[in-house]
């Protein structure tokens, strides 16, 4: 049981050094994020359709 509360006491210790990012970095960060995600799911949908075009005419 004391192995348990010391893992735990070193937990929130470790917590307390840690240097958390304020509002406007997790907005920044998010945005980023989102922006990226829409460019990335914009060109894999262009790449599909692309070979799905080019699938379509071989097999005809």
């Amino acid at each position: 049981m004391s192995r348990i509360i010391t893992f735990f006491r070193d937990v929130h210790l470790e917590l307390k050094r840690v240097t958390w990012p304020n509002k406007d970095q997790i907005i920044s960060a998010t945005a980023v994020v989102i922006i990226a995600t829409l460019i990335i799911s914009a060109y894999l949908g262009l790449i599909d359709n692309v070979l799905a075009l080019i699938l379509q005419f071989v097999l005809k």
